[in-house]
């Protein structure tokens, strides 16, 4: 109630009563506690009152517990800090930070948060389930084993014993990097189907460095999912709509060949684009119509004409 009453100046019995969750009974009974304690808080009367300390008084009470002070690196993402069962402590650190401000420093704050908001998943996304992220999360901090059953890619559901080692927030979805059978591996949090605690601890390896590891294993994920180069020419039109179709690989082989080439007169450029295998490559290639042209390989040049003379017949 102090931290709030300094943080946000002026608040009724029946503010104070719902944030803080309890009955105005119980504020009026904690008002007349503070100034006893020897608190400078008044209350002024009328339909306009409210509780209020005077001017300039700061308290020093801001300790924060274990479980704030480790909320505070998702200080920017209140939504990841919910789904890890962290948002109520994170708010509750967040209000001792800030009652530990000079008043210019808390204003400055308070103007960031009320400009600026950040949102982490994608367009046309659905809210995954995720059942068992909380659990996960309170196993990473406790270096506590895992079985879980997991459904991989191609809907094949397996077994795991997993250390788990640490959370990914990935474009609004959640990954778990665990060691498993001795080798380090990545699982989408929403593919976990059941989970039981074994009630075992594991020796966390004094190596694992989870930005490190995150950083390679994304690189060899890219390189998995792409592992076909396609020769196209690209008009202006389409290179504008690479990072909404193909994402950051893409858009990363559009720039390095626009630095490598000019355009030609009518401003098409050519560009080795990695693509997936099978299917999902010419889908992508399709999405561009009339301004992507393939050029090689020629298997794949050739099922694009293929698919563009079957939808050609369709229309006549």
């Amino acid at each position: 109630m102090l931290l709030l009453l300094q943080n946000r100046g002026r608040m009724t019995a029946d503010e104070l009563a719902e944030e803080l969750e309890v009955s105005v009974r119980t504020v009026y009974r904690d008002i007349e506690a503070l100034s006893a304690a020897g608190v400078p808080v008044y209350a002024d009367r009328g339909r306009t009152g409210g509780y209020q300390l005077v001017d300039g008084y700061r308290t020093r009470l801001t300790g924060l517990t274990e479980q704030e002070a480790q909320s505070l690196p998702l200080a920017g993402l209140p939504g990841a800090a919910a789904e890890l069962g962290l948002g109520t402590v994170l708010a509750a650190a967040q209000l001792k930070l800030y009652a530990a401000l000079p008043a210019e420093l808390r204003s400055r704050a308070g103007k960031v948060a009320e400009r600026f908001y950040l949102d982490v998943p994608g367009w046309h996304r659905g809210i995954e389930s995720l059942p068992w992220l909380s659990v996960i999360a309170d196993s990473v901090w406790q270096s506590r084993r895992l079985r879980v059953r997991y459904r991989r890619w191609g809907n094949r559901e397996v077994d795991r014993v997993l250390d788990p080692l640490g959370l990914i927030l990935k474009a609004g979805n959640w990954y778990l990097a665990a060691r498993c059978d001795g080798s380090d591996r990545t699982y989408r949090v929403s593919r976990i189907l059941e989970l039981t605690e074994l009630g075992e601890t594991f020796e966390r390896p004094p190596e694992f460095d989870l930005a490190e590891y995150w950083r390679e294993w994304s690189e060899g994920f890219e390189q998995r999912m792409y592992p076909r180069v396609a020769v196209v020419r690209m008009s202006p039109r389409a290179r504008a709509l690479v990072p909404f179709y193909l994402g950051a690989v893409g858009a990363r082989a559009v720039r390095e060949a626009e630095a490598a080439a000019e355009p030609d007169s009518g401003g098409w450029l050519s560009v080795e684009l990695p693509v997936e295998p099978g299917e999902p490559a010419l889908g992508e290639l399709l999405r561009f119509g009339p301004h992507l042209q393939v050029l090689e390989p020629a298997d794949l040049r050739e099922q694009v004409a293929e698919a563009i003379r079957k939808m050609g017949a369709h229309y006549g």
